[in-house]
């Protein structure tokens, strides 16, 4: 008996010094501005343009979907481009000046007045959306078939379709002719051809970190970082052929990733309101540096490269609403009573539009973007 009792102290302390060695020391990062926009409707992507020094964010909302802007420096309203379809995400490339809207139809618009240009007809269902500056294209990815759709940024013309054999949902470039799209439901990377708009290899991540949801890129180095839910872990890779060189523990829930080549820093948002951040000290040394704590509901990340900031933003959550009573025991020998519907209707799995998991109904108007920096 004293010596199971030995042993089971021996792993808890074990364990204890496992948990500390995984978890990263407070740092310098924090939340450094929030800008309380307000606005009714759901949000995905936030797109920050760099060169044009906008950020764009869409907004979804029953009968007024649009696409908010903002000044990227000082987080202002600038105006609101309308988009009937309801958008995603957006890309923009500078040397077209033409900004991508990933709806179906897709969105083109002048970067400079945010005029529409016109709408593209594109198959299956847009979601997230990548520029490319070496190709001059926008890819366009999509959940169904066909999984990405190349646009020409020139013109807006369809240069082709690529399947990568599964769920893209974000992609990053290396700014030399490869992108590479994290591949959700079958827990890999495809590499893809610029040039000649074709798969060229899938990275397995599968038992390191499954169901991965953001992707960024070291391309100076050549590393990936994939940011996965299932384990929750920061994947490390040779953008060169796939070679794991680090598994690092992140936050769960994460939906998005973004690289500091100027700090040499990886970002990961997660929907429960953290940021998880991987400092490279050198392309083979790697360790966890942060977690921040933002608000419950940012999930998905752009960066300010010029300030050095990453984004992300979210809305405020009322309180969780109390079970609802259980109905009387019928009497003896009596029908049950109807229920209240099914799946996804009132008090059916999936109902309460614009909660998260545990969380209660949206604050009106309370939509809010959140500055990370030192």
């Amino acid at each position: 008996m004293k010596k199971v009792l030995v042993a089971a102290l021996t792993g808890s302390a074990l364990l204890a010094l496992i948990a500390v060695a995984q978890t990263p020391a407070a740092g310098p990062y924090k939340v450094v501005k929030t800008a309380k926009t307000g606005g009714d409707g759901g949000f995905d992507y936030i797109y920050a343009d760099n060169d044009g020094r906008k950020l764009y964010i869409p907004r979804t909302q029953p009968g007024t979907p649009r696409i908010s802007v903002f000044n990227l420096d000082t987080l202002a309203p600038i105006t609101e481009i309308v988009n009937d379809k309801g958008a995603r995400g957006v890309a923009t490339d500078t040397k077209s000046g033409h900004g991508f809207a990933s709806s179906s139809p897709v969105l083109m618009f002048d970067t400079k007045t945010l005029a529409v240009i016109k709408k593209i007809d594109v198959q299956g269902g847009p979601d997230g959306i990548l520029g490319d500056a070496f190709s001059g294209r926008i890819y366009v990815l999509s959940h169904s078939e066909p999984n990405i759709t190349v646009i020409n940024a020139a013109d807006g013309s369809i240069a082709g379709t690529i399947n990568i054999g599964g769920a893209p949902e974000q992609a990053a470039t290396d700014g030399k002719g490869r992108i590479y799209v994290d591949v959700e439901d079958k827990d890999n990377v495809a590499v893809v051809d610029t040039k000649t708009m074709t798969v060229v290899g899938h990275y397995d991540v599968a038992g390191k970190g499954g169901t991965c949801a953001g992707l960024a890129i070291d391309a100076k180095n050549n590393i990936l970082f994939a940011a996965c839910r299932n384990p929750a872990n920061m994947v490390i890779m040779s953008a060169a052929d796939g070679k794991i060189l680090a598994t690092i523990p992140i936050q769960a829930g994460t939906d998005g990733a973004t690289f500091n080549p100027a700090t040499m820093e990886a970002f990961s948002t997660a929907g429960d309101g953290t940021v998880s951040i991987v400092k490279e000290n050198s392309p083979t040394s790697f360790v966890a540096e942060q977690v921040v704590q933002t608000k419950p509901g940012a999930k998905t990340i752009a960066i300010d490269y010029k300030n050095n900031l990453i984004l992300t933003m979210t809305q405020e959550y009322g309180p969780v609403p109390p079970p609802a009573a259980a109905p009387p025991a019928p009497a003896p020998g009596a029908a049950p009573a109807p229920g209240p519907g099914g799946p996804g209707g009132p008090g059916g799995p999936g109902g309460g539009r614009g909660r998260g998991p545990g969380r209660g109904p949206v604050v009106p108007d309370s939509f809010t973007i959140l500055a990370i920096g030192k």
